[in-house]
């Protein structure tokens, strides 16, 4: 049977910064009130001509370059995104298009901040059944685009970007794989975090529009308490899976929504926080694009060594979380 690797990372972002400086000139907040309630310093804000699918090709050209690897040796593109160039046709496909590598399959995956976990177990899955042998997976997010910039609870917390790995099939057990995934969902708490119009429940009309529903809404202390929760439950089982204890990880790459939700977990499973990769700071939370964008990160920051444990957990709307074991 075939085992599935990651043997590639990449990353993209915006160029333009937005500090929280310059929120304090366009809303009711202060650099502090941002700072210590949620660690974020800055955030990325893509331009009206930057799509999703501009910034998801270009992190998995990243991707690609990385190891000189070429692209028609793709079989499968996978992205995570609930911030898509349009309904349909996917951004998947408008990644396609951009790179010229027609033909093979193409999906969009819709898990909220969870996406991109909920990717690469698909992508594992395809792998290890033989179907396919080298997969894309890509988070990408343009969540500024759908913040309500009036909302100071929320605008706050959102950047744009997008992160990309390279799953490729490897006959070797012994090598760098992914060792165990784990997914779940729990449909009572959607009302948590969402978005409500433009589906079918609320078509976009004037009314919609007036009522400022085309935006992100969350209920944010439930959030935080249900977030902490379930990383914590995800990132247990995940290592119950592929036979490890929180002692044998590496690195912990967390889902970055919110420090203090970071330094619970780091607490809950007792990770020293050198241990925990944190970009929250920079990027502010970037829904399913935060986790590839921190994992190239720490990639090309030579965190990452040969037979490193490395833990991934995400939560997200839904609610939804996931979380994969990785030897690398």
């Amino acid at each position: 049977m075939p085992y599935a690797k990651i043997v590639a990372t990449g990353a993209f972002l915006p160029e333009k910064v937005v500090t929280n400086a310059d929120l304090e000139k366009i809303v009711d907040t202060t650099d502090e009130w941002i700072r210590t309630r949620t660690g974020i310093l800055e955030r990325r804000v893509s331009s009206p001509d930057e799509p999703s699918s501009l910034l998801a090709a270009n992190a998995l050209i990243d991707a690609l370059d990385s190891i000189g690897m070429d692209k028609h040796e793709l079989d499968f593109i996978l992205v995570a995104t609930v911030t898509p160039d349009m309904a349909f046709p996917s951004t998947a496909c408008w990644i396609q298009k951009r790179l010229d590598i027609n033909q093979i399959p193409a999906l969009d995956i819709s898990a909220a901040c969870s996406g991109f976990m909920y990717g690469l177990s698909m992508a594992r899955a395809y792998i290890e059944s033989g179907m396919y042998k080298n997969i894309a997976v890509i988070g990408v997010e343009e969540l500024t685009k759908i913040a309500n910039w009036e909302d100071r609870s929320t605008c706050v917390l959102f950047g744009d970007g997008a992160g990309a790995v390279i799953v490729q099939a490897t006959e070797d057990e012994s090598d760098g794989r992914i060792l165990s995934n784990y997914l779940g969902a729990d449909g009572r708490y959607g009302s948590l975090l969402m978005k409500e119009a433009e589906g079918t429940v609320n078509p976009a009309t004037h009314e919609t529009i007036d009522k400022k529903m085309h935006y992100i809404t969350m209920e944010g202390q439930e959030t935080f308490k249900q977030a902490v929760r379930v990383m914590k439950s995800s990132s247990v089982e995940a290592l119950k899976r592929a036979g490890l204890k929180e002692e044998d990880l590496d690195l912990v790459i967390p889902h970055q929504a919110n420090i203090r939700i970071i330094d619970a977990l780091a607490q809950r499973l007792k990770v020293d926080y050198s241990k925990v990769q944190v970009t929250i700071d920079r990027y502010a939370n970037s829904s399913s694009a935060t986790i590839p964008i921190a994992l190239n990160e720490a990639n090309r920051d030579g965190k990452l060594q040969p037979g490193n444990h490395v833990l991934m957990v995400a939560f997200g709307g839904g609610l939804t979380w996931g979380s994969t074991v990785v030897r690398w």
